[in-house]
């Protein structure tokens, strides 16, 4: 099913305020828009499913003919140190990039690795335990559940029917 008009425009919308809001954080760091810069922030808002850095260096690439591995590494490892981008990574996969950083957690498929953002305030209020007599001081934290996305699940019902 193809969306509508109306969902289009409102998708299209959505990435364009993703995209001010990520050059605003830019800005607001210091951190200059390059034109590499900002065709990897492209690249990342297009891409769906919390992109691995190899799948943004192809779109990247594709746009920006010469444009080495290591300068979309560097500059999406850049956005993600000044907090314009976030960064998601699970045992076993490559890390994932995230044009979200709002409080959000994720569902992890741990047969496609496909990754969900899934926002529930209930997992926001979770109690974070006193790290303290480790020495560690918790800025953040992000809840991961793991298990079969629909599409991996309904193989799985498949093959065990089969």
């Amino acid at each position: 099913m193809r969306p509508s008009a109306s969902g289009r425009k409102r998708g299209e919308r959505e990435l364009e305020n993703r995209r001010e809001s990520i050059q605003e954080r830019c800005r607001a760091t210091g951190l200059k828009l390059t034109i590499q810069r900002q065709v990897v922030i492209e690249a990342l808002l297009e891409l769906p499913d919390h992109p691995k850095a190899d799948e943004i260096h192809a779109v990247v690439a594709a746009r920006m003919p010469g444009i080495s591995r290591t300068t979309t590494y560097r500059t999406l490892e850049q956005l993600v140190r000044v907090g314009v981008i976030g960064k998601a990574c699970h045992p076993g996969s490559a890390s994932r990039y995230d044009n979200r950083t709002d409080l959000h957690h994720h569902l992890v498929c741990m047969e496609c690795e496909a990754m969900i953002d899934i926002s529930d305030t209930r997992l926001d209020r979770l109690p974070v335990p006193d790290t303290s007599g480790f020495g560690f001081e918790v800025h953040d934290f992000r809840v991961q559940l793991r298990g079969l996305c629909r599409r991996c699940s309904a193989q799985s019902r498949k093959e065990d029917s089969e």
